[in-house]
């Protein structure tokens, strides 16, 4: 070998150590780091942040500390999150309702953009609902139900966990989906929703898989449908409402990790590899299962896209239902 190539790979190798010394993600991470989450403890998005942040303790040798900043549907803390240093060592569980329904929630309000101020690393779950019917209701399937709804136009009511929520998105993309007119009726959260529809004081319901099941199994409610394009292990016989004549029908709120824009590189496959690892790993999976979660595990630059593409798709929805906020 000529001496001018060995100098030339001793200088490429001199500058490679030199640029991993002088990159401190190259050790990420050296010290704990905060995931922040903007719902109250024992809900189920902090437990899945709970879930996320002890995968990534154990797999990353320090300390991910689950942190709540709940209020504003999360926009609270999601504002808090893009002012910080955008240096890995916090990081922010992201949601439809703080990212991709935030615009059209908040409008001029909104005090951060869910594009520009933050580096998206992975898109983990996506959250399906499903449609839910008292017993009552002369139904055995979708179209049995889409048939006899348009018999008695604005005559039934579908509950919600309140205005703009995403079973109030779901109602509404499914009354523009079949052609039917059901009257929206909007309760202060999912519980109190639930009560009044077992009680037959309204008809129907889209509510969270993993509330709804119980109610399926025990034969005191209808399941019709789930809002998401794959079927949900939980209620692994429910089709989807796409399956059932709605192409295309989904809706779903979404939980996915981002952290302040502008994190380097290398932090961010690193935690992104770490984290499709975790959506793959099978007890994990299990545990999702369970909580009537679906894996979707996107990494960074289908996570941007989906950002995107979820925000005009919810902004097109709300403008044509004529949705209005509290």
């Amino acid at each position: 070998m000529k001496k001018r190539q060995i100098l030339a790979l001793f200088l490429a190798a001199a500058l490679s150590s030199f640029a991993l010394a002088a990159d401190p993600s190259t050790a990420y991470p050296t010290k704990s780091v905060r995931v922040v989450v903007g719902y109250p403890p024992g809900g189920a998005g902090d437990i899945f942040g709970r879930l996320v942040a002890n995968y990534l303790s154990q797999n990353l040798g320090q300390q991910f500390v689950v942190e709540n900043r709940p209020g504003a549907a999360g926009t609270i803390a999601a504002a808090q999150v893009a002012r910080l240093p955008a240096d890995g060592y916090t990081l922010y569980l992201a949601s439809a309702g703080d990212f991709t329904t935030a615009r059209s929630s908040f409008g001029d309000r909104l005090p951060y953009s869910p594009e520009r101020d933050f580096t998206h690393i992975t898109l983990l779950v996506k959250v399906p609902l499903v449609l839910v019917a008292h017993p009552s209701v002369p139904a055995a399937n979708v179209q049995e139900f889409i048939a006899y709804a348009k018999t008695m136009p604005r005559q039934l009511n579908y509950a919600s966990f309140g205005n703009g929520s995403t079973s109030h998105l779901a109602g509404e993309a499914f009354n523009l989906a079949s052609g039917v007119e059901m009257a929206h009726v909007a309760y202060k959260g999912g519980s109190p929703a639930v009560t009044d529809l077992l009680a037959g004081r309204v008809q129907v319901m889209f509510d969270t898989v993993l509330s709804g099941s119980r109610f399926i199994k025990s034969g005191q409610l209808k399941s019709f449908g789930v809002t998401t394009l794959k079927r949900v292990p939980l209620i692994s016989d429910t089709p989807t409402l796409a399956e059932s004549g709605l192409s295309g029908f989904e809706i779903a709120t979404w939980l996915g990790i981002v952290a302040p824009a502008g994190l380097p590189t290398a932090v961010t496959q690193a935690l992104a590899q770490k984290l499709d690892a975790f959506t793959k790993d099978p007890d994990i999976q299990k545990q999702l299962d369970a909580l009537g979660l679906l894996v979707d595990g996107s990494g960074p630059a289908a996570f941007s896209t989906f950002i995107v593409e979820e925000s005009a798709r919810m902004d097109k929805l709300i403008k044509t239902a004529g949705i209005r906020f509290d």
